[in-house]
């Protein structure tokens, strides 16, 4: 299925009948607060599924950050496979399994410092996103910001400070090149 930018592919609560994978295209998870306030769960790229769940309805809402190929397949019928293929098994317990971590590591992420959580942002989009010194976000800096727990502006901020540390520079902005990735390893760490 195709999905235009900010369209959404499902809300917070509906029936969790179906698992997706990005083909092309960049998705965002997000919830919504009482208050207002949006954090964003995770951001998922070309060969990423999303969506599986523990109950029967979903616990975030997803949208296309850009215009989007998702592939979409129905839940049950991937189970059922599962059940009679123990690659497919496999296949979906590394990818649980992938996910467990990576919710985890954004758990630990958002009690660093300002800096720490842009630094590791910036490494963890450059290592998923690009083999190069360099990275094109297809997310804005309040997707950033609604990720990291950040506001926008310390985002901007921040961005700019490494900027002018000499550890990225701001070509664009939603180019970044990792000018000093050691810099950013440390300030990780």
């Amino acid at each position: 299925m195709s999905f235009s930018r900010n369209t959404e592919i499902y809300g917070e609560n509906e029936p969790a009948d179906y698992l997706y994978k990005v083909i092309s295209g960049s998705v965002r998870t997000y919830k919504i607060f009482d208050d207002g306030r949006r954090q964003i769960g995770g951001f998922y790229f070309p060969g990423d599924m999303f969506g599986l769940e523990v109950g029967e309805a979903h616990q975030f809402s997803a949208e296309a950050v850009e215009n989007c190929v998702v592939l979409v397949v129905k839940r049950s019928a991937l189970v059922a496979l599962a059940e009679r293929d123990g690659d497919i098994a496999r296949q979906l317990w590394s990818f649980t399994a992938g996910e467990l971590q990576r919710v985890r590591a954004h758990m630990l992420l958002l009690i660093k410092s300002a800096e720490e959580r842009v630094a590791c942002f910036l490494l963890e989009m450059a290592d998923r996103l690009s083999t190069a010194e360099s990275v094109e976000l297809p997310m804005s800096r309040q997707d950033i910001a609604d990720y990291l727990g950040l506001t926008i502006e310390t985002v901007s901020r921040t961005l700019t400070h490494l900027d002018a540390k000499g550890a990225i520079a701001l070509p664009s902005s939603r180019r970044i090149l990792l000018r000093n990735r050691k810099a950013l390893i440390r300030l990780d760490a």
